[in-house]
């Protein structure tokens, strides 16, 4: 059999590499005919996830990139069992997952180890032994199990592979083009389909798919992506090819924002700018404190009288709005449909946390158990939830899941990164490198503020701009630091 195969596909047998080309060949003729007798087209791909693992352990860095140009257009698909990935790109992930797990620790010597020492890298292991303890504790660990794991996968990935392979310009730019070419295209084909139906706001859903869930998924995608587009143009000679590529592609998705009709994203172009001044003149330990005294004192008067009953909707007003206009008057009125079914949770939310302060009820369990303390008063229409979504801000949801000391840690870890990101942001003085943190920086702030309405960290198209961004602050950090030794020594 493998002689055949191997004047078939004129494999040498001499060859250091030949016996495994042929043992891929069979495998993948065999997997075919088995897959074809069976009905299960899913034994077919079995051959190409080995060869993506054979790949990753040969050139990791291939399969990592390759992985992020997927990112944009990738497809949820449901598969048997009720479960559901996305592909391609969560396959990529889970073959880069495994590498990670077999080539980190027989390669510990190669890894620079301030990368593990380092405050952020600290701070996110605390938050995942935390994670691992609610996990235990949890009122339903299966899901809670499947949840680690996912988030598990996200961290060696986008984090750990990032800090392996985003250390230079030449890193930063492979990262902006190979994300921002497939978003370019996925955006251009969007806003194409929908000027077919005249930029209306009720079609836009309908012209996302495949490629995105919602348009607030899709908008928010686009800003948060902006600054590292904006800012790629710094890396390029003006009116060079490049450059206007890179000049079109900032139209474009600004386009695609403005048509997208979310009121999210307008509102981060609007602070993406506030948040720039907040860097450069090194006001971010004052913007914090003072984000954080404002949500404690409208805690304090949610809690003062019973006030949050006043934002109980009328059931009967309180619908979806067909034109943006309306929908805009309707969010001012707290008619809006959307804006009312989140405070529907994140009142359910709120007795969730008094319920189990310390412990929570697990991670990935919050749509499992909220309707049991729900307020009848902030009901809606959407209420019965069939889309079976979660808590609409990511925060809450890690007080309910991980309880306060997950909460704790989540928000120490985003603390650290962006203060210190501030901080290694006046440190560096190569101005390429500069704009590459800076875009990271202004990405991780925007996905923050985000998640005071959503819960996006579990998705792949923006958790991994999460994480991602973290890496590259701290590589930069240990750049700079590098330099300063050579300049000392």
């Amino acid at each position: 059999m493998l002689k055949l195969v191997n004047r078939l596909f004129s494999v040498p047998e001499s060859h250091p590499q030949g016996r495994l080309v042929v043992a891929f060949i069979v495998m993948s003729l065999l997997c075919i005919m088995v897959g074809l007798a069976w009905e299960m087209p899913y034994i077919t791909l079995a051959p190409f996830g080995v060869g993506l693992l054979w790949l990753a352990l040969v050139d990791f860095r291939k399969v990592f990139f390759l992985m992020l140009g997927c990112i944009p257009i990738s497809t949820e698909v449901a598969l048997p069992g009720g479960l559901a990935t996305d592909l391609p790109s969560e396959p990529l992930m889970w073959v880069l997952t495994l590498a990670g797990l077999i080539w980190f620790p027989q390669n510990w010597r190669k890894v620079d180890v301030r990368f593990f020492r380092h405050p952020v890298t600290l701070v996110l292991f605390a938050h995942l032994f935390w994670l691992m303890i609610t996990v235990a504790t949890s009122q339903n660990l299966l899901i809670s199990v499947k949840s680690m794991l996912a988030k598990g996968w996200y961290v060696i990935v986008f984090y750990f592979w990032a800090g392996r392979f985003l250390n230079e310009e030449r890193d930063f730019k492979a990262l902006m083009w190979w994300f921002f070419v497939p978003l370019f295209l996925v955006t251009i084909s969007v806003v194409v389909r929908h000027a077919g139906y005249g930029f209306s706001f009720e079609s836009i859903n309908g012209c996302l798919e495949p490629f995105f869930r919602n348009h607030v998924m899709y908008a928010c995608l686009l800003a948060i992506f902006l600054p590292f587009v904006w800012y790629g143009t710094y890396w390029y000679r003006r009116f060079s090819g490049a450059w206007w590529w890179l000049v079109l592609g900032v139209l474009v998705l600004l386009i695609g924002i403005n048509f997208a009709y979310t009121r999210a994203a307008y509102g981060a172009l609007v602070l993406v700018v506030g948040v720039y001044w907040v860097v450069r003149m090194r006001w971010m330990k004052g913007a914090l404190v003072a984000a954080a005294l404002f949500f404690a004192g409208f805690a304090v008067f949610l809690n003062t009288n019973n006030n949050w009953l006043l934002f109980a909707p009328e059931f009967e007003r309180t619908i979806t709005h067909q034109r943006f206009d309306r929908l805009l008057e309707a969010t001012t009125k707290l008619e809006d449909i959307s804006t009312m079914e989140r405070v529907y949770r994140w009142v359910a939310a709120s007795y969730m946390v008094q319920e189990r302060p310390w412990l929570g009820f697990g991670p990935a369990t919050f749509y499992t158990y909220y309707k049991n303390y729900t307020v009848t008063s902030f009901r809606t229409y959407v209420s019965d939830n069939p889309e079976r979504s979660s808590t609409h801000n990511y925060f809450l949801m890690m007080a309910v899941e991980e309880g306060l000391p997950g909460l704790f840690f989540f928000m120490l870890f985003c603390v650290v990164v962006m203060l210190r990101g501030e901080k290694v942001y006046h440190q560096t003085t190569d101005q390429r490198i500069r704009v590459a943190l800076l875009s990271a920086l202004l990405c991780f702030v925007l996905i923050n503020i985000l998640m005071l309405m959503n819960d996006f960290i579990e998705t792949d198209k923006i958790g991994s701009l999460f994480f991602l961004s973290a890496a590259i602050l701290v590589n930069v950090d240990l750049r700079n630091r590098s330099l300063e030794e050579k300049e000392t020594s």
